[in-house]
């Protein structure tokens, strides 16, 4: 049996994966299509191709385009990108003969799930967010059974081939033992995160006020590793020049899946976007979050998820637009009254649905 896993999610999809693996028969192998690179005009390797070739799964690269709604030259580029990601699509599809498709959503998955749906291969799908974008409720109309992290997203798609299962939530979040750097146990921690790719736009407005930071907390800071911006190698630089106040800095590309555990728990705050997977899992870990939600996330989806930890006074919101002053104020009253936070993640237990992974895992190995 093979079960080809694709789309834009990794975290959900290493879960499942990780399920899958401890339960399917002997024969039965994975493989993955994905980006290889982090940025269809950069070189650098991605996270995902990075955390599944390390697991000694097969990795086939897409290059497919980027659904939008609107139009822009970025946009128009996605579109020439299209026919490449289709063309990819029915390589790997017409030479691998999976028994099965497991998507996790995004415009990677659509070119896949097209040929599975030409050559009667069955499509099972998760949505994490709260609003479907575009290519999942695309993939929707041929998928098999399609899963869900919020009930609301039920109203996308067809009601009697949509399950709610909660969103796969990876085991190396709660494992604390991946230790990689030492912090001043005296201080408290903030963990500052621009997802798997990083965001330029946080680095910014955490540059300007790193310096107020580090007279207080620790500083976990994960970049991202593009060669646009060279975030990391300026911050790096930065670390150099603040003196004393540098070893209380901890600036890093990316925190690969056995080490973020650790860091999460070490973070007492987390500042960062409001996606989908990094919602659950601070839910999870009733880790308080100071979001600041991509402003043009397909549907204001980010938004919508950190106005939940808002309502429930378990978070707050950052406006992107707003100053670093602002940001800094910000923290700094959170983490004054970090503890009231803590207290109030009991008013989110109705979101907190478990065995997501096994779930899903169960529903395809029992079909396929």
């Amino acid at each position: 049996m093979k079960i080809l896993v694709t789309g834009g999610h990794l975290t959900p999809a290493l879960a499942v994966i990780d399920e899958i693996e401890r339960f399917a028969p002997k024969n039965t192998e994975i493989i993955f299509a994905g980006r290889k690179y982090a940025l269809d005009h950069e070189k650098t390797v991605s996270l995902e191709y990075q955390e599944i070739t390390k697991r000694g799964i097969k990795f086939f690269p897409l290059r497919a385009g980027r659904l939008t709604r609107s139009f822009s030259w970025s946009s128009l580029r996605a579109i020439f990108r299209l026919p490449l990601g289709f063309w990819d699509g029915l390589l790997v599809v017409a030479k691998e003969k999976p028994n099965c498709i497991l998507s996790f959503g995004g415009y990677l998955a659509l070119p896949i799930a097209f040929w599975a749906f030409i050559f009667g291969i069955p499509v099972y799908t998760h949505e994490q967010t709260i609003s479907p974008g575009l290519a999942n409720r695309i993939i929707g109309l041929v998928a098999k059974k399609i899963f869900v992290s919020f009930k609301e997203a039920r109203d996308y798609f067809n009601p009697r081939k949509t399950i709610i299962t909660g969103n796969p939530l990876r085991e190396s979040i709660f494992d604390k033992t991946g230790k990689t750097i030492s912090v001043e146990v005296k201080r408290p921690t903030i963990y500052i995160t621009g997802g798997s790719l990083g965001s330029h736009s946080l680095n910014v407005l955490i540059i300007k006020i790193l310096p107020q930071l580090l007279k207080k907390y620790n500083i976990i800071h994960q970049v991202g590793d593009t060669k646009e911006y060279q975030d990391y190698e300026k911050l790096l630089k930065i670390k150099a020049e603040l003196g004393d106040l540098g070893k209380y800095y901890y600036p890093r590309k990316h925190f690969f899946d056995n080490e973020i555990g650790y860091i999460y728990s070490l973070s007492d705050l987390v500042v960062g976007r409001a996606g989908a997977n990094t919602f659950f899992e601070l839910l999870a870990l009733k880790k308080p979050a100071l979001f600041i939600p991509l402003p043009w996330a397909a549907g204001g989806e980010q938004m919508k998820h950190a106005l939940i930890f808002e309502k429930a006074k378990t978070g707050r919101i950052f406006n992107q637009k707003d100053d670093s002053q602002t940001l800094l104020t910000m923290i700094e009253t959170m983490m004054e009254n970090i503890s009231d936070y803590r207290k109030n993640f009991h008013k989110l237990n109705y979101l907190c649905l478990k065995d997501a992974s096994a779930t899903i895992a169960g529903e395809i190995l029992k079909k396929v």
